[in-house]
């Protein structure tokens, strides 16, 4: 049902992005989580921690998935965009969640957030997996 629900909001999207690729943006964000993580790791705790959340979370889904670039392949292609939906509401969550939304940290994560959206709405979920 939920995977029905993101086809029929992204329906008039062009799906231009395929497993591979999805696979390598995944692999990207996550470095990129982790990278902020150890960058704010002194100066804002609270922001390194959810960056830190963050990349696991796109990185395990990543290692997990079945798609080029998934290592056990456990999940569908599909499950991982629910759970892209998902990570992408801890990104723009997050900083309010953990008290710092007025910090200009935050703003990474809102915008981590947008790409994420824009990620999921122009992938194909239902491509096969190679």
């Amino acid at each position: 049902m939920a995977n029905t629900e993101l086809d029929r909001l992204t329906s008039g999207v062009p799906k231009v992005i395929d497993p591979a690729m999805h696979a390598v943006l995944d692999y990207m964000t996550a470095g990129t989580f982790l990278a902020m993580g150890f960058a704010w790791m002194n100066s804002h705790p609270r922001a390194s921690m959810l960056a830190f959340m963050n990349g696991a979370a796109v990185l395990g889904a990543s290692l997990f998935t079945d798609y080029p670039g998934g290592v056990w392949r456990r999940m569908s292609f599909q499950m991982h965009g629910m759970m892209d939906v998902a990570q992408a509401g801890l990104s723009a969550t997050g900083p309010a969640l953990l008290g710092f939304a007025s910090d200009a940290e935050a703003q990474f994560f809102h915008g981590q957030a947008a790409v994420e959206a824009g990620v999921i709405a122009t992938t194909d979920f239902k491509a096969a997996a190679a």
